[in-house]
């Protein structure tokens, strides 16, 4: 990744973007687990999607693979996702559905960008907070942006409408038979 994001280090209450399928982190579970820490945590997270406060960080997936893979790798960092159905240390939040497990530590919701547009995005926030400024990844923009442009293809639907061109720079580029345009997935593993 090569720099930081930024991250609040105050007081301040803020709130981590959610886009695609997300991976929501307690920060203080990688200060303390994370072989490394933090800046260990930033240098090897799997796409440029990352981005956090001071009580959460983020990464954002577009195939549930790659979220595996991923909270796989957590785990053997002593970071786990569920016990009983149950949030542990990180919660996966859909941008559409919210959580996938019960999770009591976290609020899921939409939050409007400029008063008077339909600009929203989901975001999480850790419970009691209350601030309404959320945190991004560096170059993060609305517009073009899945919170703009959000599609989903469930599983198996990808192949109708949907014809593989190839893999280039981390994403895997396709062509749309309904729009006429080449559609991107990004991936962090091949699969």
């Amino acid at each position: 990744m090569g720099t930081s994001p930024a991250v609040v280090t105050s007081a301040a209450d803020m709130a981590v973007l959610v886009e695609a399928i997300s991976v929501v982190i307690r920060r203080r579970v990688i200060d303390e687990r994370y072989p490394g820490g933090w800046d260990r945590f930033v240098d090897s997270a799997p796409n440029d999607s990352l981005c956090a406060d001071a009580h959460l960080a983020r990464l954002g997936f577009m195939q549930a693979s790659d979220v595996e893979a991923f909270v796989v790798g957590l785990s053997a960092h002593g970071i786990h996702y569920q016990q009983n159905g149950v949030a542990q240390d990180l919660v996966v939040v859909d941008q559409q559905r919210g959580p996938l497990a019960k999770c009591d530590w976290i609020e899921f919701g939409r939050v409007s960008l400029t008063a008077g547009k339909n600009q929203q995005i989901g975001a999480c926030r850790l419970v009691g907070d209350d601030g309404h400024v959320v945190a991004t990844p560096d170059d993060w923009r609305f517009e073009g942006s899945l919170s703009q442009t959000f599609g989903f293809a469930p599983s198996g639907e990808a192949a109708k409408g949907l014809r593989f061109l190839r893999h280039e720079d981390g994403n895997d580029v396709y062509f749309s038979e309904l729009t006429g345009k080449e559609v991107y997935v990004g991936r962090t593993s091949r699969g």
